[in-house]
Order: structure tokens, then sequence, then C-alpha cells
């Protein structure tokens, strides 16, 4: 047998002894015969250089204990224990360490050549007078098997963690049983990894019964149980500035809502902290200030998960503090922050809606009738614009419930005496076939083109492309992000369950009150879904009007202003 490795015996020491294993097929002289062959082959001397006889059978080096002291005193020797048993080890070759141990006595446990052809021959007449001894395999569980095994493994974490809050209720010591303390810690902690945190934190049993699986990654709504939380928020050891506590309830509410009115309270919010902030001791402004504004953040989020422009405003805020030069003081630095957020709220969201109205007035023509889905504020004002210019046209209000954004569009421009019809988006294939343009708003543009936007946009989209419809979108730049999403699963904000259960004024169809004691039933309320690029004909922007494919130019070439990355 071709040796891999250099032998051992080189180096000095004692020479490997060698045992015959294997499947052993009797010879034609008789099985009377294979004791004495094997004896012959374990007292033949090696050659000189080391290398085993060559046999016909696989030879297999016995590798004894390397320390003494892991035997007990009353065990066998190694070989003995090695030789007695039946069936043989699987492994192909193995070296002896004597020859690393040395000559020492006491500690080399190498077996002599005499107990070596005694158990040699035991070990034939054994193999010989029965069947031939088939080699010993781990086999691979089945999947049956394994599925058992990891049932066995989720019953005794939960024995453990019953055991542990039961020790906990008898005020038994944390010391008593440290084995089942820390089986009840890895069970609490693979229950956490099967959650996600923001469902642990937000998300009570009963909510948690009921949510989505496909959504279950996304945080999840809970009306009601927030507002507690936020209170104690507001009297720790750094207290949250009272604007920005006073605009996070505002977005817990609903009372502000919409892309742009939520950004520029955020803003606003900022602006009054860095004007009321003063840098504590031993501490710099830049690092300490950007500290303040991601608690901020942070509190802004357990309100209301931030939307993609609020996500641009913030980096452009963090950017600029942290390009504040050192040379400044504090009432400078402050100072220039505050005329950075305004010149921001001033160029990117008013100044850049004037420059939409004027692009988008030009494809607003005599006669037309104009369809609009919810309410969008850039839309609202191209509308008005276009009254103002002395222009004849019919707008259609596509609403959809639960917020029913629609109809207070619909007051605002029944009030400045423009022609409306009202419908729900049920009726919006029937009502398309008479529409000539479609005006709709964006919460964000991705950078495939894909527009992301309050739920049901896409659809009306889809309708009006399939009739040859052109479908006008007019978002601002700062909404532009290099994100790519191609379906509305991956990201998206989850709202309240319980106003699609419920028909406001028509007690008479609550038939889901107390859906969630059903635990076969899922209500889901998305928010936000994303139109594919196909279905959008033309995006109207502060920087031009622009097709969808052209949006990974404005991302890469007006991010060169450091504005909002």
């Amino acid at each position: 047998m071709d040796l891999r490795r250099p032998p051992r015996s080189t180096s000095g020491g004692v020479e490997p002894k060698i045992r015959q294993v294997g499947f052993v097929t009797p010879d034609v002289s008789g099985p009377s015969e294979l004791p004495a062959v094997a004896a012959a082959a374990a007292l033949q001397p090696g050659p000189a250089d080391g290398s085993p006889p060559a046999s016909d059978l696989s030879p297999v080096m016995i590798p004894p204990p390397r320390h003494a002291d892991h035997l007990s005193p009353g065990s066998p020797p190694a070989s003995e224990a090695i030789l007695a048993s039946s069936a043989p080890q699987p492994s192909s070759m193995r070296f002896d360490a004597a020859s690393e141990l040395g000559d020492d006595d006491s500690r080399s446990m190498a077996p002599s050549a005499g107990e070596l052809e005694t158990n040699k021959g035991d070990l034939a007449d054994t193999q010989n007078e029965g069947a031939p001894v088939s080699i010993s395999q781990k086999q691979k569980p089945s999947k049956a098997e394994r599925r058992a095994i990891q049932e066995a493994q989720r019953a005794a974490k939960a024995a453990a963690k019953e055991a542990g809050l039961s020790g906990k209720s008898t005020g038994a010591p944390s010391g008593a049983n440290p084995a089942v303390s820390k089986q009840a810690k890895s069970a609490k902690a693979s229950q956490k990894k099967d959650v996600p945190p923001a469902v642990s934190t937000v998300t009570s049993e009963k909510k948690a019964r009921n949510r989505v699986e496909l959504f279950r990654h996304l945080p999840q709504y809970v009306h009601g149980t927030q507002l507690p939380d936020l209170e104690s928020k507001f009297f720790q050891l750094e207290p949250i500035h009272p604007s920005v506590y006073k605009v996070g309830l505002h977005y817990l509410s609903g009372e502000v809502s919409g892309g742009n009115g939520r950004c520029i309270a955020m803003l606003l919010s900022f602006r009054e902290a860095i004007k009321d902030y003063s840098t504590p001791p031993n501490k710099t402004l830049s690092r300490d200030l950007t500290a303040k504004i991601s608690s901020y953040v942070s509190f802004f989020i357990e309100c209301r998960p931030l939307s993609i422009s609020m996500g641009n405003a913030i980096r452009f805020l963090k950017n600029r503090i942290a390009k504040l030069p050192l040379t400044l003081s504090e009432s400078e630095a402050k100072a220039s922050l505050q005329s950075d957020i305004d010149r921001f709220i001033n160029e990117k969201i008013v100044v850049a809606d004037q420059v939409i109205v004027s692009h988008a007035i030009t494809k607003v023509r005599d006669g037309d009738v104009l369809l609009t889905y919810g309410s969008s504020s850039v839309v609202e004002m191209i509308l008005d614009h276009a009254h103002k210019l002395g222009r004849k046209f019919r707008v259609i209000v596509v609403d959809s419930r639960p917020k029913l954004e629609g109809q207070g569009l619909l007051r605002r421009l029944v009030a400045k005496g423009i022609n409306c019809t009202y419908t729900h988006i049920n009726a919006v294939s029937y009502i398309m076939h008479e529409v000539t343009r479609v005006f709709l708003g964006a919460s964000s543009i991705l950078s495939n083109g894909t527009v992301y936007s309050r739920v049901g946009t896409a659809s009306v989209a889809m309708v009006a492309h399939a009739l040859g419809i052109p479908v006008l979108v007019c978002c601002e730049a700062y909404k532009f992000h290099e994100r790519v999403q191609l379906d509305s699963i991956c990201a998206n904000e989850l709202g309240d369950p319980d106003v699609i259960s419920k028909v406001p004024g028509r007690a008479d169809l609550d038939h889901l009150k107390n859906w969630t004691d059903k635990e076969n039933l899922q209500l889901l309320n998305l928010t936000y879904d994303a139109t594919p690029s196909d279905y959008v004909s033309m995006i109207i922007t502060d920087y031009g009007m622009l097709p969808p494919t052209s949006v990974p130019v404005i991302v890469r070439e007006y991010r060169k202003e450091q504005l909002w990355v």
C-alpha cells in the first residue's frame, strides 16, 4: 500500500506495529493457515527504508494513546481494547505515536510483540469461524428522523423555558440551576431570531397571531400602544426636543401626511432643535449634534416609518453637519445649519413645485378630461394654475378606502369652481374611456423608473396604459432614490388593519367586528405600491420632463450638488 506521508520511524524510535484487517477470504489450504500467515506478517521485520512489508491484505497502523493518564487504572491496554473488537475501524492508515513519545516506559504504551501476535491470532480465528464481518459505518439519518430530532429539541427548549419561568415565579435564586437558566436563555434567543425586532416591540400577542406572514418582515401597525411609550421618552435623561415630540405625535395621529408635508414638518422641527442646541463640555458640535439628530430620527420612526424623501432630507442635513468648518463658532455653525435647512425647503420643495407646474401646464388643453388619483399637492397646484389661466377642462377624482384622501381634494377643487367628477377605484376601468390624460403624484421615483406611490396608483396606471392614455407622474427631484425595487413586498408600510374592517356611518355593515379573535383571519392594509416604468409615459420634475429611462441620469448627475446624498 502506497504511503501518503513519510514514516515516523525515520526520526528514531520504535517501529510501527502492523496488524492485518479486512475481509478475509479463506484460502484453498484451509482456514488453519491464516493465523500463521498473520503471525508471520506481524513478526517479519520491515525493510530498511521503513515501509511496511508488501501483503495482499491492507495494513492498518495501530495508534496507541499519546499519554498514559488517559487510561483508568483498571482499564486494559489500548492494543487489547482495539484488537478485541470484531469490527475494525474504517480508517485506512495511521501511524504509531510511540516514535514521538520516545523510549520512556512511563509514556510509551505500545504493545509488545507477543501480545500483538496472540491478539491477532484470536481475531483471525473469530473472523474465520463466522460470516465475514462488515465494516461499521454511520448511516445518514433520513428526513423524517431529522425532523423528529428537531421537534425533540424544540420541546426541550420549551420545557426549559417553562422551568425558568416557574423558577422566577417561586422566587428561586438565579444561580440554583444554571443549566436550566442557560437553556431558557437559549430558547428565548431562538424565539427572538424567529420574530423580527420591530414586530416584537410594537406588536401584541393577538396582533402577531393575525399578521400576514408574507409581510411579517415589515414593522407591524398597532394603534394605541405606542403613545404611553412615547410619553415616557419625553421625560428621559436626554429628553426629546418639544418641537420634535410634537411633530412625532402629529405623525402618529395622521394630522400631518403627504410626502412634502411630512418632510417639511420634520426639517422645521430639526431647525428649532438646532436653534436651542448647546454643545456639552468635552464634546464637539458635529459629533454630538449628529447623535442628537439620529435620536430624533429614531423617535420619528417609532411614530411612523420614514418615507424615502424624508430619508434623503436627513442624509442632506447630516452631510451638512459633517462638513462644518472647525473654525466656526457654535453660533455661526447653528446659523449656517438653519440657513441650509431653509434653503433645502425653498429650493427642493417650494420652487421645485413651481417649476413642475410650469412644465405640466403645457400638457393641459381646452376640452381635456384629466384624471387624478388620491390627493397630490403638486397635482392640485397644476389644476389650480390651469383654472386661473382660463383653461376649460374637467377633473375626475378617483379615490379609495380607507383614507379617502380624494374627498379633501374634491372639496377644494369644487370650492375654486372647477368642474369635477368623483368615483372610487373599482369604477376606474369604466370611467377611463372618457379620459384624455392622467396626472399622478409620487412618494418616490426609484432608479429603475419604478414609481413608488400610494396604494392603487399602479392599478390606475395599468388601466390607462391598456387604453392608450398617457400617464404623467409629477415628482420633485429630491424624492429620487438610487434604490431598485420590483415589487411592493420587500419594502412597504403597513397601515391600521382596523380601518378596513369598518365602514364609517354604517353600523349594520360591521361584519368584521372582533376580527382579532379569529385565528384564521388576517387583514392587510398596505400604504404604498410600485408602478413599473412600462406604464408611465412621462415624469415631470423640477429638472424638466423626461422618460422613466432617464431617471438614473438625474440620480447620477445631480447628486454632485451634495444636497441629498
